[in-house]
């Protein structure tokens, strides 16, 4: 058997207001083309296939077309899940029916128990989902009272579900696993987060490889880079398109997929990478070197999008720098003073608001404002409150 892997395509996303619709359709078109070559017998799709609850016109109907052109027009199995930034019971509307053309979505924690049976595998689809669906799943079945109100975190509920999963293995066939998490190698190490949120808010915490021990390869999404993968076999394909500056500085972390090789004997990965049509190039340089035509001639100007950085530059000036850098080089996404970014630095004593989960700087300005650190109920109250949050994002 034969999967082809892929995971947040954040269909809708933009970058700093410019729509990266274009970018994700070639995309696509290259993981259909990959997926063609390779005779795969299904897609993962795991997780974040929008980039908001409310995707847009434009969104829906390019996901749409890109659906039906892998299930109905090439007859290829879809296996999707929803992710933390998918409208988890808008997406789930008609799966019924998908199915009867080999497309599985789960977007919901209880579709996620019953596997999709394969003549070589057992396929578990488990869509993002935080502790309080858990808690109203878990009531819903039965459970104590004194039970549920012990959910209290990703971890009490991913092993709770990941226990019942395991009473409907088939010891004859691999069991696979597709999920949305931050999962490192161990409780001691961080996951690089990037282009994703640093949150470590609700679901989305952090989970250990241990967690998924049972499972013979989990096919994940949420992280953008295939490096965070915590092992060989509990992995992310990353984002086929770079969404952000920080993706773009990181020019070895190529954008992909991975081929997932099934048999009796072993599960093997191989990553095929994607060509973006339009990059983005990130520049870092003095006003004087940008503005040199040896210089930027030698860059890929009116081709790619450019983030630019202007280094020690003199803002006393009185030009217009933004419309001089379109001139130049064409579309400027991003630009920003290296100047500047030291002075902010100099004159904040915290760290980076953007480098901080949003439960981090609520607790730290209750202690600024009280004097005290929250208590373990406020933090509950503040986790319950970002997690919904996050839905309507």
């Amino acid at each position: 058997m034969k999967l082809l892997h892929t995971a947040d395509w954040h269909i809708g996303r933009t970058l700093n207001g410019y729509s990266l619709l274009d970018e994700q359709e070639n995309a696509f078109e290259q993981i259909l083309d990959i997926a063609k070559e390779e005779h795969v017998d299904g897609i993962v799709i795991a997780g974040d296939i929008y980039d908001r609850a409310i995707p847009s016109t434009s969104a829906v109907t390019a996901l749409d077309r890109m659906l039906k052109s892998i299930n109905l027009d090439n007859h290829i199995p879809i296996y999707a899940i929803s992710g933390n930034h998918d409208g988890a019971k808008r997406l789930n509307f008609g799966n019924e029916w998908m199915e009867e053309s080999n497309f599985y979505l789960n977007t919901l924690l209880e579709e996620s128990f019953k596997p999709i049976e394969t003549e070589d595998a057992q396929i578990f689809m488990l869509p993002f989902f935080d502790p309080m669906d858990a808690r109203v799943y878990y009531q819903k079945q039965g459970m104590d009272e004194d039970q549920v109100k012990s959910i209290r975190g990703i971890g009490e509920a991913m092993g709770l579900v990941i226990s019942d999963m395991i009473k409907s293995f088939d010891p004859n066939k691999k069991h696979l696993l597709i999920t949305h998490f931050t999962v490192a190698p161990s409780s001691e190490e961080e996951v690089e987060l990037t282009s994703e949120t640093t949150s470590k808010v609700g679901g989305l915490a952090t989970l250990t490889i241990n967690t998924f021990k049972d499972f013979d390869y989990v096919m994940l999404g949420h992280i953008h880079t295939r490096f965070a993968s915590p092992s060989e076999n509990i992995r992310y394909p990353g984002s086929p398109v770079k969404f952000n500056v920080k993706e773009a500085k990181i020019r070895t972390h190529g954008k992909g997929v991975d081929i997932v090789q099934i048999s009796d004997s072993q599960i093997t990965h191989t990553f095929k990478e994607i060509s973006p049509k339009t990059d983005l190039q990130v520049i870092e340089e003095p006003w004087d070197t940008l503005t040199d035509p040896k210089f930027y001639k030698a860059q890929p100007i009116d081709k790619d999008w450019f983030a630019i950085t202007v280094k020690d530059f003199d803002r006393s000036k009185h030009i217009n720098v933004r419309a001089k850098l379109q001139e130049i080089y064409g579309t400027v996404v991003e630009l920003d003073y290296e100047n500047l970014k030291r002075e902010q630095a100099q004159n904040t004593k915290q760290a980076n608001l953007s480098e901080l989960s949003p439960d981090t700087i609520v607790d730290q300005f209750f202690k600024t404002i009280t004097g005290k650190d929250l208590s373990d109920e406020q933090k509950q109250l503040v986790d319950s409150i970002f997690v919904d949050l996050g839905k309507e994002d």
